[in-house]
């Protein structure tokens, strides 16, 4: 029996519709991507889930319980971390620690778990003074202090810089690998692709797509595209007349090939042979953000920042 079991579920503010008949359901042990735009309906959608909001129809079941009529013991089972969510600026961390585990019969240590996300020294450091990757930190340990099945995480990465969202995205795997079932809601494509063992791509509220990262994207282009600078003069017809070759281009200095499946290899067996080397070689593929653009026919960055 799966995890989550989400079906038909429907969710509207006033004329807005913000869930439209979506319907997925979450394995134990993976981690499960909500991915789109914002305003696309993925907070609305995790929260009728945690049992937040009440869905206007459809049927959820989290770890064969019902949100809507369960909620007392489904909170002792699922931890959130939702993308609004604040703590008075005065709470120090030891005592928003204190006081979450109160929450729960049997807590987590969260002297151990604090450790573990590297936040021992800001034990004594108010709520209001953390940096953002620490109040993250801080989430994720509110999250987990319950000892949950399940761990939803909704936007965790939203305004870290580089170096904290990759700190973070190790957390989330660490996560994973302590037997805790994760979804985790991103609009980041880079984040959805690294961490994620299946996604479903929501946009207008509606799921798109749902597959791995890597079938997302092999549904709707498995073409290749080699860029290099030739280490000496290169006939393009050498390369143009491959069978795994579709089109060869000039960019500057730069050539560009494009082509399929083994495209690669027979490119370079025919450069190896001319003793000519691909300087700066870039190989690309087709990615997330192709597919979310082939599937809505636009990118998930042009949208305003809307929560819903």
């Amino acid at each position: 029996m799966p995890v989550i079991e989400v079906s038909n579920l429907n969710k509207r503010y006033g004329e807005r519709v913000a869930v439209d008949d979506v319907s997925f359901t979450v394995e134990e042990g993976e981690i499960f991507g909500i991915l789109g735009p914002n305003g696309a309906g993925k907070t609305t959608t995790v929260e009728c889930i945690a049992g937040l909001r009440t869905p206007d129809s459809g049927g959820i079941r989290v770890l064969g319980l019902d949100p809507r009529t369960d909620g007392a013991k489904l909170r002792r089972l699922v931890g959130v971390q939702l993308q609004e969510s604040q703590l008075p600026e005065k709470l120090s961390v030891a005592e928003a620690l204190d006081l979450y585990a109160s929450f729960y019969p049997d807590p987590a240590d969260w002297r151990q778990l604090i450790a573990d996300l590297g936040l021992t020294a800001q034990l004594k450091t108010r709520f209001g003074k953390l940096s953002g990757g620490q109040k993250q930190r801080l989430s994720i340990a509110l999250a987990l202090i319950g000892r949950p099945r399940v761990a939803i995480l909704d936007e965790l990465t939203t305004g870290l810089d580089p170096q904290a969202r990759r700190d973070t995205w190790q957390l989330v795997e660490a996560i994973r690998d302590k037997g805790v079932t994760v979804v985790l809601v991103t609009h980041f494509m880079e984040e959805a692709e690294r961490l994620c063992d299946r996604l479903a791509l929501i946009d207008a509220g509606r799921v798109v797509a749902l597959d791995t990262p890597a079938g997302l994207t092999a549904k709707v282009a498995d073409e290749q595209r080699i860029w290099f600078r030739p280490s000496a003069p290169l006939d393009d017809r050498l390369l143009g007349d491959l069978p795994e070759v579709t089109s060869v281009t000039r960019s500057g200095p730069r050539v560009l090939v494009t082509g399929r499946e083994d495209v690669l290899l027979a490119v370079v067996t025919v450069l190896a042979r001319e003793q000519i080397r691909p300087l700066d070689l870039r190989v690309e593929q087709a990615t997330l953000d192709d597919a979310f653009v082939a599937l809505t026919g636009r990118s998930i960055d042009t949208d305003e920042e809307t929560t819903v």
